[in-house]
């Protein structure tokens, strides 16, 4: 993501990583929402299904009060792994991504995050 407008510098580079071991809606990922932050750019969310048994997933964008449904019970069939995202997702600063599993310990996540900032930080090594 670049705004010309605006510098940007990438933060960090991460993966969000969760085994869905209950159907609770959990937090994946919470975009930082320092002074300096401008937002985090989701290009990738990977669902694995490893159990044998085909289940759903739900995944939202809570921002501030208000939860958005991004993918509503799709559906993971037995023992794939699927890609959620077919272009990059933008989080603004406190936006937070939950996931939810149907059924408990059969999917495991991993989302490919960059954070970026208006200011560079020296100690990112980036």
């Amino acid at each position: 993501m670049l705004v010309t407008t605006i510098p940007q510098y990438i933060q960090n580079i991460t993966n969000a990583k969760l085994d869905l071991t209950s159907t609770d809606n959990t937090t994946l990922y919470t975009s930082p929402s320092g002074a300096d932050f401008n937002a985090s750019v989701v290009s990738s969310i990977l669902v694995s299904e490893d159990s044998g048994n085909a289940d759903t997933i739900t995944v939202t964008l809570t921002s501030g009060s208000d939860v958005f449904s991004l993918f509503k019970v799709k559906a993971v069939a037995a023992n794939t792994t699927i890609e959620l995202l077919t272009n990059d997702l933008t989080l603004q600063g406190g936006e937070i991504l939950k996931v939810q599993a149907a059924t408990a310990n059969r999917l495991h996540v991993v989302a490919s995050i960059q954070e970026f900032a208006q200011n560079r930080n020296t100690t990112s090594g980036l």
